[in-house]
């Protein structure tokens, strides 16, 4: 990371650190005054996202199913499968609370963040310490894509939005496999709310 002066806050952000085993001891090391900002969304629809993304790019990949399941009939899940095991968040935190305490997080909802874009913006600005400077009016809500977009930054003529790999339509999934997959969640969709004292509704 790069050195930051009184004043300046250094951000970076990779998805993937939330799952990554050692991350949370690497992390401390380097600095254990580091702020985290977590965003979570439904794991089932999370999961759905991630297939399609893959899906993207590798068309000839099995069906959802056939990747989410160790055994269709039983139901079993397959949680070796990263599109499912991402979305166990309570085993990820329980790896980073070994290293910060839970103040030292902030947990944005996925969902939130689609629907009221600035609010969760503001705890995030506030979070950090920083001043309530992006505020609603620098968001609208962008129909075509089905998500909010940034208006026009100053200095620049164009909106900023989300890139072409988001907001793709996602395939259509059978109501059962849904239904069991969040059946499979739900405990630990409970640890989480617990752990986090928030309640993100995806049950």
């Amino acid at each position: 990371m790069p050195r930051t002066l009184e004043g300046q806050i250094t951000m970076e952000k990779t998805p993937s650190y939330f799952v990554t085993k050692e991350a949370p001891k690497r992390i401390y090391n380097m600095s254990r005054d580091t702020k985290l900002i977590v965003v979570v969304r439904n794991p089932v629809t999370r999961a759905i996202s991630d297939y399609t993304q893959t899906l993207s790019k590798n068309p000839t990949i099995p069906s959802f199913q056939a990747l989410a399941f160790k055994n269709i009939s039983t139901g079993l899940i397959d949680t070796t499968w990263s599109a499912v095991r991402i979305g166990i968040y309570a085993k990820h935190l329980d790896n980073w609370l070994q290293y910060f305490p839970l103040s030292k997080f902030l947990f944005v909802s996925g969902e939130r963040l689609v629907s009221d874009p600035a609010g969760e913006m503001g705890r995030v600005q506030d979070f950090l310490g920083l001043k309530r400077v992006v505020t609603d009016k620098h968001f609208y809500f962008n129909e075509t894509k089905g998500f909010p977009c940034l208006k026009k930054p100053e200095g620049s003529s164009r909106p900023r939005c989300l890139g072409k790999s988001k907001g793709r339509p996602h395939p259509k999934i059978h109501g059962q496999v849904i239904q069991r997959l969040q059946e499979f969640y739900r405990p630990f969709n409970m640890k989480f709310y617990q752990m986090t004292g928030q309640d993100f509704g995806w049950d």
